[in-house]
């Protein structure tokens, strides 16, 4: 079992703007005044630098282009709706968002089979829309792979029933905890565990003062080290600049390198950035158009493959 991969799927968007249904409770997500069609075309241009960094470095990135009739603002954001295991499993998602449920494609899956990814069975849990759960994928869920551990915060957009399910159809222990971010002078439920936590083969980068109960927040640390990883703390200052919105993955004769944005790389400080480098490179690209109307950053944009090939 691998806790990363060389091959990354990617959706190039098309109608990319400010999703009004998200911003509800992503509190990530900004007002830009620009037209639409400027944004978009910022996020595309945004899109393809960080695809030529990947590609660069020898990542296996497969892109697919959004489609314009769906009118799907999010749509670069794929790792919500689909998760693609090493057994050949794949997992379908509810999302919170009606106009996010849009993004859910077969063709996708089509065009991965077209290039010998085998797909053996799909894991199939967006009925759950119809009684307004959810569980967005590997937003909500930080896989440990290696050690059959899986990490959610719970939030409007992360059910625990749900989350259970999923950890007891794949295999994982399930770890659940409560991660909040102050809005406003009050505590609310952080989205998404993915811009709190990322999980690499040997260390973990997370924000643990989001988890504001202790027992809580002593579980986390405890898995995580159990699991033999180093823990790397970030502020809740700098989750904000999505530091915690990172992914591993492998490049060019198995490479390992961190993925993160120019945002996120330039908040970290000297002594976070040479213990990440004693286990791999960085890699960084400026997304500053995708993140403020976005809410999200790197890691949600890349859903990794880990299907068997043929």
């Amino acid at each position: 079992m691998k806790q990363i991969t060389n091959t990354i799927l990617m959706i190039r968007p098309i109608g990319f703007r400010m999703n009004e249904q998200t911003a509800v409770n992503n509190y990530f997500q900004e007002d830009l005044n620009l037209k639409n069609v400027d944004i978009n075309k910022k996020a595309q241009d945004e899109f393809d630098g960080f695809v030529s960094t990947l590609r660069g470095k020898g990542v296996n990135v497969i892109v697919v282009e959004d489609i314009m009739e769906s009118d799907t603002p999010d749509s670069i954001f794929p790792n919500n709706w689909v998760s693609f295991h090493a057994d050949g499993t794949i997992g379908l998602y509810p999302m919170f968002a009606e106009n996010r449920r849009k993004e859910r494609r077969e063709d996708i899956l089509n065009l991965l089979e077209t290039k010998g990814f085998i797909i053996e069975q799909v894991v199939d849990y967006t009925s759950a829309e119809k009684k307004e759960f959810f569980l967005e994928g590997t937003g909500s869920i930080a896989l440990d792979r290696v050690n059959k551990k899986a990490y959610c915060a719970i939030s409007p957009r992360a059910d625990e029933e749900l989350f259970i399910e999923f950890c007891e159809d794949f295999d994982y222990a399930p770890i659940i905890f409560n991660a909040y971010q102050s809005v406003e002078n009050k505590r609310v439920p952080i989205y998404h565990t993915n811009v709190m936590m990322c999980l690499a083969e040997d260390f973990a980068v997370i924000c643990l003062d989001t988890i504001d109960d202790k027992k809580e927040k002593k579980n986390v640390s405890r898995h995580l080290k159990e699991s033999g990883k180093e823990i790397i703390t970030i502020t809740e200052e700098q989750m904000h600049q999505f530091a915690g919105n990172m992914l591993q993955v492998l490049g060019k004769g198995d490479e390992k390198f961190l993925v993160m944005s120019s945002s996120a790389y330039k908040s970290l400080t000297s002594i976070q950035l040479s213990t990440i480098k004693k286990y791999c490179d960085i890699i960084h690209s400026p997304l500053d158009t995708i993140e403020t109307c976005g809410g999200g950053s790197a890691r949600c944009m890349m859903a990794e493959v880990f299907l068997p090939k043929e």
